[in-house]
């Protein structure tokens, strides 16, 4: 490979909540017994030095002494359009298609306060990303689930009919579409899209899809956007992305919207802009130029051979070697979605029991429950191999 993805980088002291934030920082696991240092496996970000050319970019706009009022260059948008397009397969997406975001979750509140009411019902699908769970319930919305069922073959699924049942009962017209899918790691067909879709269309619902994730595939998956699928899709589909999860740039701050249909652009962007939050920094700009760069994809393109390289070690372990541990293996994203009925009950232990077992050794897992996984535990893959066997060794040596 030419870029490094074997190293250990030490981000201790670096103001990184993964290691920095250990027994005080919100779901934070606690730090390990004497003896162990601490694998983060936890809060997802990744433990990989990101392509140069986002600190490249950075610097070289940082040298010029003067950090005043600004515009969006050209070549931000530019770099969007590219990127989308070698990617994601996107043709024809224009300028005033795309807006900034300070974050996916600001624009997944901006969308559901243009087109929802507070008190209002919402669909989501559980599993559930907490993010969106915490947002959407501080802002006054009423959460309805839709449980992703496993088939034969252990991998999640939609249920198109609970999905429809649930929207008419409750005079539901918005939903929230993750994809790739947090904490599960599905990466949806087209076909299920498809399906989605017309399950919306159907009820008439906009639909809030968070594709951030959409560049981390495994295996040789491919995302298909959203909105892409059919002409509803298009004109009803608020999409988010970013270049945080991908280069691992969450620190830096900095989203951004496609919506073709203007007159629900238009009304998401009043959202943002009204309050005078949303608005990008100058070196942000300069960081999703530098990793929308075509080095950029063939850094993600080694980023993703490296990620499945660890998905598929991990879960062949835990196939193998822990019974009673169940997990499908993610199709997109670095996290794993464990669970841990089975061996809870067989072993007489609690979820906190296990928890804290892995803490001890220093695997840094996290709790599954806020991800509305009853037993489970979510566990983040993006760290060298190395580290991935190190806290395979003590979870089978020290916790099951």
């Amino acid at each position: 490979m030419k870029y490094d993805f074997t190293s250990l980088m030490d981000r201790s002291g670096k103001d990184a909540v993964a290691l920095d934030g250990l027994g005080h920082s919100g779901m934070a696991p606690a730090p390990p017994k004497n003896g162990f240092d601490f694998i983060p496996m936890w809060v997802a970000d990744m433990n990989f030095p990101t392509v140069p050319t986002i600190p490249e970019a950075i610097i070289e706009r940082a040298k010029h002494p003067a950090y005043g009022y600004f515009e969006i260059s050209q070549a931000y948008y530019d770099a969007i359009i590219q990127w989308q397009g070698t990617r994601n397969q996107v043709r024809g997406l224009e300028k005033e298609q795309i807006g900034y975001e300070n974050g996916v979750l600001g624009g997944v509140i901006s969308t559901l306060t243009s087109c929802a009411a507070p008190g209002d019902a919402v669909l989501l699908h559980s599993p559930a990303y907490i993010g969106f769970t915490s947002s959407i319930a501080q802002n006054g919305y009423r959460m309805v689930f839709s449980s992703l069922k496993k088939d034969a073959q252990g991998v999640y699924r939609m249920d198109y009919a609970d999905m429809d049942a649930k929207i008419k009962a409750n005079h539901i017209h918005v939903a929230v579409l993750c994809s790739p899918h947090n904490p599960t790691g599905r990466v949806w067909e087209r076909q299920e899209l498809e399906d989605a879709m017309k399950v919306f269309e159907e009820n008439e619902v906009t639909v809030i899809a968070d594709e951030i994730w959409s560049d981390i595939l495994l295996n040789g998956h491919r995302h298909i956007p959203a909105q892409s699928v059919n002409a509803y899709a298009r004109e009803h589909t608020a999409a988010f992305y970013a270049p945080s999860k991908t280069f691992n740039l969450a620190g830096l701050i900095g989203s951004y919207h496609i919506i073709y249909n203007r007159a629900l652009r238009d009304r998401i962007r009043a959202k943002g802009s009204k309050p005078h939050y949303n608005d990008i920094n100058v070196l942000s700009m300069h960081a999703l130029i530098g990793a929308y760069k075509p080095e950029g994809s063939a850094w993600v393109d080694e980023l993703c051979e490296t990620l499945s390289g660890n998905v598929n070690y991990a879960c062949d372990r835990i196939w193998q070697h822990i019974p009673g541990v169940s997990v499908s293996k993610p199709q997109g994203t670095y996290m794993l979605f464990l669970d841990c009925t089975q061996w809870c009950r067989e072993h007489e232990k609690t979820l906190d029991q296990l928890l804290q077992a892995g803490w001890d050794a220093g695997v840094g897992w996290q709790d599954g429950r806020p991800f509305y996984g009853p037993c489970h535990i979510r566990m983040n893959l993006a760290l060298p191999l190395s580290k991935v066997t190190e806290a395979f060794d003590r979870l089978l040596r020290y916790v099951f």
